[in-house]
This record gives C-alpha cells, sequence and structure tokens, in this order.
C-alpha cells in the first residue's frame, strides 16, 4: 500500500516512518508538513492510505479533507485525544495517539487490509466517499448513503440520516464525480440518489414529482421527465 504522511512536525513523521519499517507491505512515497503542501502531494502522488496530523499550520486535517473531492483513506495522528470522537464521526479509518505504540499502529493498519480486501460489488465510484465540514461538524459520507444533492449557490445541500450540511462544491462539479447509474440529475438544482425513490408522480407543466425517502418531494422538469420515462421505458 502507498502511504502519505502528512505531520507539521519533523520528528513525528521519523518516527511513523521508523514504525512502518515494521510493516513491508507499506511504501511511504512522500511527507508534507502542512495543508497546502499535503493536498499538492496527495494530487501528485495518489497514496492509498495518509497518516493525518489534526493540528497544522494553514488548516487543519479536517480542512485538507474537505478540500478533496474523493479523499483517500484517513489514519488520524495527534498528540490531542480530544480529537478523537470527531475524528470517528468522520469515519476516519483509525485514530492513534502520539507517541504512536507499535500494537495501535499494527491494528490499523490490519483494519485498513480487511477494508481494502472486502469484496466490491458495486461499480467504479460508485462506493466512493466525500468529506463534508460545516461549520465544527464533520461527516465522511458514502455516496450510497446520500439522498439527495440540491444546489444552494456554490454550495450544495447534501441530504443523508437527518443531517442536511452545505458542501463547498458546485452541483456541476458533484454530477462529473457520481456514477450515473445511480444518481439522476432531475432538475438544474437536484440530484437524487434513484435507490431511494420510493414514489413517481405526475406533475405540473408536463413534469414530474419524487418522493424520496423521508418524504422529501423533489420537482422534476418536463425535459428531465421525458428523460427519465425513455430511459425507464415509462
Amino acid at each position: 500500500m502507498k502511504a502519505l504522511i502528512i505531520d507539521d512536525e519533523r520528528l513525528a513523521r521519523y518516527e511513523l516512518r521508523r514504525l512502518l519499517l515494521a510493516h513491508p507491505e507499506v511504501v511511504v512515497i512522500g511527507e508534507a508538513a502542512n495543508m497546502r503542501d499535503g493536498l499538492e502531494a496527495i494530487a501528485e502522488l495518489a497514496p492509498d492510505l495518509i497518516f493525518l496530523d489534526v493540528q497544522m499550520p494553514g488548516g487543519s486535517g479536517f480542512d485538507l479533507l474537505a478540500a478533496l473531492d474523493a479523499p483517500p483513506a484517513v489514519i488520524f495522528t495527534t498528540a490531542f485525544d480530544t480529537y478523537a470522537i470527531k475524528a470517528f464521526d468522520v469515519s476516519a479509518l483509525d485514530y492513534l495517539l502520539k507517541p504512536i505504540e507499535p500494537p495501535r499502529l499494527a491494528h490499523a493498519l490490519l483494519k485498513y487490509q480487511r477494508q481494502s480486501d472486502a469484496p466490491k460489488e458495486r461499480p467504479a465510484g460508485a462506493d466512493g466517499k466525500v468529506f463534508i465540514k460545516d461549520g465544527e461538524r464533520c461527516w465522511f459520507v458514502a455516496m450510497e448513503q446520500i439522498v439527495l444533492f440540491e444546489s444552494e449557490g456554490n454550495y450544495t445541500r447534501v441530504y443523508f440520516d437527518n443531517n442536511r450540511p452545505l458542501l463547498l462544491r458546485s452541483l456541476n462539479q458533484l454530477e462529473a464525480k457520481l456514477d450515473p447509474d445511480s444518481f439522476m440529475r432531475v432538475s438544474r438544482r437536484q440530484i437524487v440518489n434513484l435507490k431511494f425513490v420510493v414514489d413517481i408522480a405526475p406533475g405540473p407543466a408536463g413534469g414530474m414529482v419524487m418522493t424520496l425517502k423521508d418524504d422529501i418531494k423533489v420537482p422534476m422538469s418536463r425535459r428531465r421527465a421525458a428523460e427519465f420515462k425513455q430511459v425507464n421505458r415509462l
């Protein structure tokens, strides 16, 4: 597995490299000391896994994840255990407190290996995740859990479970990343996850109205309704 270490402390990066020598399956392909360099390294090196500090110059580890379209697997490494709950709220693979203990590192890598070895039954792109940071709250959400994307200017409101956070991405940016077999743009402002459609009824001006999970009503434009009927042979 290709790993990238992002931590502003040089000695912490060195110590983690040393500990990883006991795991020859892990190849450290690079290091970064801040958010900006971390983003550049991820774009250039495409790591499978990042070891990510929380507090860094120029932006936190959570800010870094929020800037990525498709974050890799994440293991947080930090000296502050107050971030543990927040890290697990965003579905980080694991959370390692400094100084890192070799058994905890081995356990985290085993969790990554098990996750990587799990069978993938869905098409490419359908099982990805999106990281959302809205104020002080953060989420790492599987695409398949998202019910609806709704445009709000340069932001997109994301509907999943009982949450409605704003994501700093335009709907057009998101649409390019979504699996077209799972998601459909039904209007200028909305993209729905088709697996959460529970009812479709006629709407005004030749359109339709979709009812999604949790009784969310989504109008479909006439043009999109015609496309939907043609694809689904309605």
